[in-house]
């Protein structure tokens, strides 16, 4: 019932339901103190802005966009496929992923928290097949709209957990393409500490440890929002493995966020 509720409403123009989304993400953000406590602490902390009249002008728009992540997933998830694949209306690099590809090794794509990061995974899996990891919500009714959402075109779902690692280890001996969240907080004895946006962070190991298993590329990818419901800018960007570890994770996440931080 509710996939057929949401299939409906996923008809609507993006601009409406980005309209709808900026509302509610004013609403949370006023009817919730603990949240909007810890999102102006997290911004003003961030440096990401500076001075008083530039921070609380970017908490504004971070409040809005907030909120526009949680309606467009009607239309990400839930719309007609011809549709979905026409809100992607630029593409920067993904020549990159042509080229990783060629080298016949494994891809590790990561998409942060950033912008439409839904978007990002449903543009690769339209090209190519792709495992990708979810964390259940906490919700359990969210879950089957989750999977529902993202079991598109090559798409296959893994677990956040040990069954779910496995197939990332076999889809990269098989020179294969993965997407994780590099940006979510691993479980006890599955990070490290290492610094984010100048302070410490629990970051996920897992990331550095397939990679250094398997040899395979790195592609940060992000799915920039467009202004006005115009869709989505789509940025993928190889980052040098020689050297990878925690904190160059942790770097490369932030040079995307700076790069649209009301988006993060």
């Amino acid at each position: 019932m509710l996939v057929a509720v949401f299939r409906l409403l996923a008809r609507l123009p993006l601009s409406w339901l980005h309209v709808a989304g900026a509302a509610l993400g004013r609403l949370v953000y006023g009817c919730s103190p603990i949240y909007a406590a810890r999102l102006r602490e997290n911004l003003y902390a961030s440096g990401v802005c500076s001075g008083e009249a530039q921070c609380k002008a970017l908490l504004r728009r971070a409040i809005a966009e907030t909120g526009k992540g949680m309606t467009e997933l009607v239309a990400v998830w839930f719309g007609s496929d011809e549709r979905v694949a026409q809100m992607v209306v630029a593409c920067e690099g993904w020549n990159v992923v042509e080229a990783a590809r060629a080298r016949g090794k494994g891809i590790i794509m990561m998409t942060p928290h950033l912008g439409c990061f839904e978007m990002a995974s449903l543009y690769i899996v339209q090209r190519q097949p792709m495992t990708l990891m979810y964390r259940p919500p906490k919700l359990a009714w969210l879950e089957p709209l989750m999977i529902a959402g993202r079991s598109r075109w090559q798409a296959t779902v893994a677990p956040a957990n040990i069954r779910g690692v496995r197939m990332f280890y076999r889809t990269l001996q098989q020179n294969g393409t993965v997407g994780i969240l590099p940006d979510q907080a691993p479980g006890a004895g599955e990070g490290v500490w290492t610094n984010f946006f100048g302070r410490p962070a629990y970051t996920m190991t897992l990331v550095v440890r397939l990679q250094r298993a398997t040899g395979a590329a790195v592609i940060m990818v992000f799915a920039e929002r467009l202004a006005g419901g115009q869709g989505y800018h789509l940025h993928f960007e190889e980052l040098p493995t020689a050297q990878f570890d925690e904190a160059a994770l942790n770097h490369a996440i932030e040079a995307q966020v700076r790069r649209c931080p009301e988006q993060y």
